[in-house]
């Protein structure tokens, strides 16, 4: 059974799946970094010095200056600037996962199919050799 879990290891899709999730964490460690670094201080800017990451609905009747004192305080709060970033981070993703996809299906071989080799007669629809002149099956001429 230990030789068998062994062989399942090592297997190249076992193996290239867990190369994938370690560079996809990796991945959406760099990407979360950059909405949260890079693109979403220029548009907080330009919508009038607005930090997204800090934007919160208070659901208690106690006001608090920021979302790190409620959250201190252990107040209910609705954290929508988090959940932008959040939603930015995925499209960010899945736009880079489309374009990888689409480049790799691009670099891909067509597949070649093979010529035909059989053909239907056209009388008793059995399946017959290309080159035949006489259905094998209904003896009818092609």
């Amino acid at each position: 059974m230990l030789k068998e879990f062994r062989n399942f290891l090592m297997r190249g899709n076992v193996l290239d799946l867990a190369v994938a999730v370690i560079i996809g964490g990796a991945f959406g460690d760099i990407i979360t970094s950059f909405v949260n670094d890079i693109l979403m201080p220029p548009i907080g800017l330009l919508l009038g010095k607005v930090d997204f990451s800090s934007l919160y609905m208070n659901l208690s009747d106690i006001p608090y200056s920021s979302l790190a004192d409620a959250q201190a305080a252990g107040a209910p709060t609705v954290n929508y600037g988090i959940f932008i970033n959040s939603i930015i981070n995925f499209l960010i993703v899945a736009l880079a996962i489309f374009l990888v996809i689409r480049m790799a299906n691009r670099l891909q071989k067509p597949e070649e199919t093979e010529a035909p080799t059989t053909k239907e007669c056209p009388h008793c629809l059995s399946t017959i050799p290309l080159n035949a002149t006489r259905c094998p099956h209904c003896t009818s001429q092609l």
